[in-house]
């Protein structure tokens, strides 16, 4: 689905389709967006603007890190935003004098990012003179803007699990242990699609990206800020979540241990019943008290003396 936004100078104007009758005017600027492009879009849009067949390849395949490539008429700059449904979706933009070109891939849930409130925002807060600098910096700064929301999930996961963790123990099901390192694949994930992106906005702070505006680009200062922030955030949850993997490996070994030492005591205060038992029930002639009255009962008696008296001493040293 292709739509095309042309911004004026006094009006905005929108409309379905590949609208190019402004593209050549300076005093305007073209915004094509494209959703879940097929191949016949991406052709069109290649047949309107010039577009690298290497850049267009990318495009096709899904899945590209966060990057910036600059061709000899424009750049093609690849980020990945926060969808409706909380997963990261690709965005694609084209960068050209005068003109805009975003693709946004749907994510496996079919979700895409949503721009609803990148045009509110451009046009309340877009200069005079319309430019694709600033439009660009709009469609970064809320993208990276919603990593500070996939952070704050991922945290109340975190603290979820780790109320668990400390109030409850380790569940026997492994169900913690499997929550523990779905959220640690998530964030491995997440911080492998946003971190490359911190190279890009320094590219183009350092003014390497031509058909950004000389005004604008003092703007993406604040990108550059909030994503460091959410960098920031990721490798401190991932330090925590390396720190509570390794307390519930010490709790389980702890329970374990707790096992072992209950296992032990049974076992040491059993063996002396049945050594005495194992004693007196061998078959020789000349052993002590074997033809005594009292035998049977005082047997019984040592056997319950000392099981009683093991029971007492790891009562006490807390291992039953």
């Amino acid at each position: 689905m292709l739509t095309t936004t042309v911004f004026h100078l006094d009006r905005v104007d929108r409309s379905d389709g590949l609208v190019l009758d402004a593209v050549d005017d300076d005093e305007c600027l073209t915004w094509i967006d494209c959703i879940g492009p097929d191949d016949g879009d991406l052709e069109r849009i290649g047949e309107s603007f010039p577009l690298h067949d290497l850049a267009v390849e990318d495009v096709r395949r899904h899945g590209q890190r966060a990057k910036l490539e600059r061709y000899p008429d424009h750049g093609f700059l690849v980020a990945y935003a926060r969808a409706a449904d909380g997963d990261l979706s690709e965005v694609d933009f084209f960068i050209g004098p005068g003109w805009l070109v975003t693709v946004r891939e749907r994510n496996d849930h079919g979700e895409v990012f949503d721009i609803a409130k990148v045009v509110e925002r451009y046009e309340r807060v877009r200069a005079v003179d319309p430019k694709v600098g600033f439009l660009l910096y709009v469609l970064l700064d809320e993208l990276v803007d919603g990593y500070f929301d996939a952070v704050e999930t991922s945290e109340d996961e975190l603290e979820k699990l780790e109320d668990v963790l400390f109030e409850q123990g380790p569940p026997p099901d492994g169900s913690l242990q499997q929550g523990l390192l779905g959220l640690r694949k998530d964030l491995v994930q997440f911080r492998r699609r946003v971190v490359p992106l911190r190279d890009v906005v320094l590219s183009i702070l350092r003014r390497e990206v031509p058909w950004i505006e000389e005004e604008a680009v003092v703007w993406f200062q604040d990108v550059l800020d909030h994503l460091l922030r959410v960098i920031d955030q990721i490798d401190t949850q991932r330090e925590l979540m390396g720190n509570v993997v390794d307390a519930s490996l010490a709790l389980g070994a702890n329970r374990m241990n707790e096992v072992m030492k209950k296992m032990t005591s049974w076992g040491a205060i059993l063996i002396v019943a049945t050594l005495i038992a194992g004693i007196y029930g061998m078959n020789f002639e000349n052993m002590p008290e074997l033809h005594w009255r009292f035998g049977y009962a005082g047997a019984l008696v040592s056997m319950l003396v000392a099981t009683g008296g093991l029971y007492v001493y790891f009562k006490r040293k807390g291992w039953l």
